[in-house]
Order: C-alpha cells, then sequence, then structure tokens
C-alpha cells in the first residue's frame, strides 16, 4: 500500500458464502472511518469479478467456499498485476490451506471468531503495509504443518536463497525465526533501518511479497537451527 493510498479509507471487499457472516462483518467493519466496504462476494469465482472492477485495497476472504474456493481465488488474485492484499478467514489456527494461502502471498489470517476490534486492526495494518502475523505465529504454522518440504522444493528454495549476498542471507534466516526487526539489529549489530533496507531488497530479488514468505521459503530451505544441526550430524 502506497503512502497516498493511506490517506484515503480503505476499499475492502468481503468475501464469505455465508450470508450471516458477510452480514457481520460488515456491520463490525462498517463502523471504522478509514474501512469502506465496496462489495461482498458468496464465492471465490464472484470475488475474482467483484476484484477486477471494484478495484479493492484489501480482501477478506473465507477459504472453504462453493464454485471457487477461497485458496485458488487468493491465487489468482495474487498473481494479478496491482494486486489488492488478502486475509483469509478461516477456523483454524494452522490449516494446511492457510500456509498454501500464505504461500501465494497472502498478508496473514484471522480466525472467523477474532474479536471484531481485532478484525479492524487487522485490515487496517494489511492496508498499511503490514502482515497481520506475529513471528510467533508465523514459526508455529511452519512447524505445526508444513513439515519436511517435499521433493525437489528444499533444492529450489536453497537455490533462490543463493541469490541473496551473505548479509541478506542472514538477515533472511533470522526473520525465518520470527525475530522482529529490532531482535534482528541487535543479534546481528546493524540499526533497524538497514534491517528494513536488507528486508526490502530480500523481497525484490526474491519475487516475494512479505515476511512471511520469506519465513516459508527460509523453512523449505532447510536453513532454521534445528535444520542445520541435524544436517551438520548426518
Amino acid at each position: 500500500m502506497t503512502p497516498a493510498a493511506a490517506t484515503r479509507p480503505t476499499r475492502l471487499l468481503i468475501v464469505d458464502d455465508d450470508p450471516l457472516v458477510r452480514a457481520g462483518l460488515t456491520l463490525m467493519l462498517g463502523g471504522a472511518d478509514d474501512i469502506d466496504i465496496v462489495g461482498e462476494a458468496a464465492d471465490g469465482s464472484e470475488a475474482l469479478a467483484l476484484a477486477r472492477r471494484l478495484r479493492p485495497d484489501v480482501v477478506l476472504m473465507d477459504i472453504r467456499m462453493p464454485v471457487l474456493d477461497g485458496l485458488s481465488a487468493t491465487e489468482q488474485l495474487r498473481a494479478a498485476a496491482k494486486a489488492p492484499e488478502v486475509i483469509v478467514l478461516t477456523t483454524f489456527h494452522a490449516d494446511e490451506q492457510v500456509v498454501r494461502a500464505l504461500r501465494a502471498g497472502a498478508a496473514g489470517f484471522v480466525l472467523k471468531d477474532t474479536p471484531p476490534a481485532a478484525i479492524v486492526a487487522a485490515v487496517r495494518r494489511v492496508a498499511a503495509g503490514d502482515p497481520v502475523l506475529s513471528p510467533a505465529v508465523t514459526r508455529q504454522l511452519m512447524t505445526q504443518v508444513a513439515g519436511a518440504a517435499p521433493d525437489g522444493r528444499t533444492g529450489r528454495a536453497r537455490a533462490r536463497i543463493g541469490l541473496l549476498a551473505e548479509r541478506e542471507r542472514e538477515v533472511a534466516v533470522a526473520v525465518g525465526r520470527g525475530q522482529s526487526n529490532a531482535e534482528i539489529a541487535a543479534g546481528l549489530y546493524m540499526s533497524v533501518p538497514t534491517v528494513k533496507t536488507h528486508v526490502s531488497r530480500i523481497l525484490a530479488k526474491l519475487n516475494l511479497n512479505n515476511r512471511v514468505q520469506i519465513a516459508l521459503l527460509v523453512h523449505d530451505a532447510g536453513l532454521l537451527d534445528g535444520e542445520e544441526a541435524q544436517e551438520g550430524g548426518a
């Protein structure tokens, strides 16, 4: 999201096949002065059509829907030019489909029973360009769901990590460990602005959307401490 976009209300598209859920989300989010609900969709196919026409800044996307599920819709939305940010709606903390949505570029997820104020805050954070997954939740997802990378994924991930300069790789691994910018700065003896610069370069070099994707890539490459120790002992 550009700074200019932050001066106007965030354009939000709500996608859920349950009309009661959509009504509840509209009620709780519609009261925020800085959020403009531009449309509602009952499935992923309708969401894609509305997104093309309405150009929302953020899409609040249910995963399990008929016709076209939220995962497929997220992958198609994020692959498009000038893609909106996507927040996944789910009933599970650790779900393989959530991880797939994050790999596709979703900025995070919120549970359907999340308090209204927290959902509003999540939309605001994503509109400002920040993911809505804390480092701890990112690491939990990778540990509980992602598991070992399938054949071929580890090699591909390591090849992509190999495109980074040494300092960038160190920052990427720290992001994968779930460290904040301040923690990375302290651990690598650099300033927070320098860390942010490295993160921006990593995203650009690897064609990634956010820190969550960096963390997942580092995990796939087997560069976290436990995996490095295992490899060293082999």
